[in-house]
């Protein structure tokens, strides 16, 4: 059996989407998956040895030069490189035009099958339209959380029940020791994200990473913007020891969060990974919904907070020793 799975972002998304991969290996080890997955994210999926082909694509770049010659080009490169296979079935677990067109693309084997989300889950940006380009839609609960919403569109099509704990899958990204990377154990900050509400305060990042850091832990502080940087510098002012990273492509990022002694982060696509990955993680979350991406598969991950109730200072400390420990 050859299956697609058309999920291309947003990296938080695509860790969540794991899972699925699992199962479909665990019920039918012999079918051949391959992913359709946005260019940025082609060495995380890289990671799941159940996955046999990647096939990037690159929406977010192209919309930039959409009438260049040398868009167009790569578009009818990734095109041939989509239709160069037929498949038994087609899943799209995003539930956007874009990503049910790219589902619409791909090739079917004489009797294959597109497949989808039958409705949005609360706060998601599915897109009803999607529903035209499937063969089956699949319903799920409005409260579904974002694993377990790609799991029943697999299980659903196929035709099995769920195993209660999730697999992700995810391989140890190359080891190797970066020059910005301390000898002992150390911690590392998620403390930056795009939305403004969704952020911890700065003074309570800092009397974590002082109390931590008077325990003998380097805190490592990665950026992703400008402003993401002057924070980490901030911060790196008032913590005695603690680094603020150079630009991190992903897989050195991965690789920084799989060999982290604790990890702590926001609700956002790295801590996640680092959920997902089975490292001792405290997510915090102060402005969205912790039901939706809470990871709820390990008691080495600790979820604080929920919508509008940031979690206090004194919260995420104790969960840090009790995670130390």
């Amino acid at each position: 059996m050859k299956i697609l799975i058309v999920r291309v972002s947003s990296l938080g998304d695509v860790v969540h989407n794991m899972p699925m991969v699992a199962d479909i290996h665990r019920h039918f080890p012999d079918a051949q998956i391959d992913w359709v997955v946005e260019e940025a994210y082609t060495g995380l999926v890289g990671l799941n040895p159940h996955v046999r082909n990647i096939i990037p694509i690159a929406l977010r770049r192209w919309r930039k030069s959409l009438w260049s010659a040398a868009t167009r080009a790569e578009i009818g490169a990734f095109r041939r490189q989509l239709r160069g296979e037929r498949y038994d079935l087609v899943f799209d677990t995003q539930g956007l035009l874009k990503t049910s067109v790219v589902m619409r693309m791909a090739r079917l084997s004489g009797d294959g099958r597109r497949i989808g989300l039958a409705n949005a889950t609360e706060g998601s940006g599915y897109e009803p339209i999607s529903r035209i380009f499937h063969d089956q839609s699949i319903a799920v609960d409005r409260r579904t959380h974002a694993v377990t919403r790609a799991r029943l569109v697999a299980a659903g099509a196929l035709g099995y029940q769920l195993d209660p704990r999730p697999d992700f899958a995810l391989q140890p990204a190359p080891q190797q020791r970066w020059p910005w990377m301390p000898e002992q154990d150390y911690v590392v900050f998620f403390h930056g994200t795009a939305r403004a509400a969704k952020q911890w305060p700065q003074a309570q990042w800092i009397r974590l990473g002082q109390a931590l850091a008077a325990r003998g832990l380097p805190i490592l502080l990665p950026w992703g913007s400008q402003r993401e940087q002057q924070a980490a510098q901030q911060l790196a002012q008032a913590i005695a020891g603690a680094t603020v990273l150079p630009a991190l492509p992903l897989m050195q990022a991965v690789a920084l969060v799989q060999q982290a002694r604790l990890v702590v982060g926001l609700d956002t696509g790295l801590t996640h990974i680092a959920a997902a990955c089975g490292k001792p993680t405290i997510e915090l979350y102060c402005d969205s919904p912790r039901w939706k991406t809470e990871g709820n598969w390990s008691p080495s991950i600790i979820n604080l907070g929920d919508l509008g109730s940031p979690p206090s200072e004194d919260e995420v400390l104790q969960a840090a020793l009790q995670l130390l420990a």
